[in-house]
């Protein structure tokens, strides 16, 4: 009998990612370039924007822990809008389910529900959940990797961005290996949310 298991409840490391779904990681800064390559400079009505949204994220943070739906509408969404993610060809899955079969001597399913996802074929955004301004690298990352893994095996390599709003990383995913990019803060001193675009950009291109 087959069991069925919630990813959120089963994939929560790197390694079990790893394990269950027969992936790698590559550390070597050749394999992940498409974020470090110079990529597209920004209009300077596209800078103004990004500090207004992370002038907005600053100044509602004072009063506490931004709740997701918070941290979508101030962040995520005017990010996405953007970088034309609301525009053809790009699909916007809300509440998604994914369903990941392993064939395994114990029939596991992994089942799961992500917020949201914005789908070409070969680039993805996960918004993981931000029920506090924090990124939890190690939980969020293998849950999306996890997602990734519902996909055929494509022979090309895709890319993510994995983002909760206050905190953003990309991930690369090639032939059952992947890589990271570097993670970008709305809490540093610069504003990073270029990077994040500047990145989104670049990559649609590759795609």
């Amino acid at each position: 009998m087959k069991q069925s298991l919630a990813i959120t409840d089963y994939i929560d490391s790197l390694v079990e990612a790893e394990t269950r779904f027969g992936l790698s990681y590559r550390a070597d800064p050749d394999f992940f370039t498409e974020w470090t390559v110079e990529l597209p400079p920004l209009t300077s009505a596209e800078r103004q924007r990004l500090d207004l949204i992370k002038q907005r994220y600053l100044y509602h943070r004072q009063y506490g822990h931004l709740l997701e739906g918070g941290v979508n509408f101030i962040v995520i969404a005017p990010l996405l809008e953007l970088a034309g993610f609301y525009d053809s060809p790009f699909r916007l899955r809300s509440e998604a389910s994914i369903r990941i079969e392993i064939a395994d001597e114990d029939n596991h399913i992994y089942q799961g529900r992500i917020d949201s996802l914005i789908v070409q074929d070969h680039l993805w955004i996960v918004l993981v959940e931000a029920k506090r301004t924090s990124f939890s690298i190690d939980v969020a990352l293998p849950q999306a990797l996890a997602y990734r893994s519902a996909d055929p095996v494509s022979d090309r390599p895709t890319f993510g961005l994995v983002s909760n709003g206050a905190y953003s990383m990309f991930v690369k995913l090639d032939q059952a290996q992947y890589g990271f990019s570097d993670d970008f803060s709305l809490n540093r001193q610069r504003n990073e949310l270029y990077d994040v675009l500047q990145v989104l950009n670049h990559l649609k291109t590759l795609t």
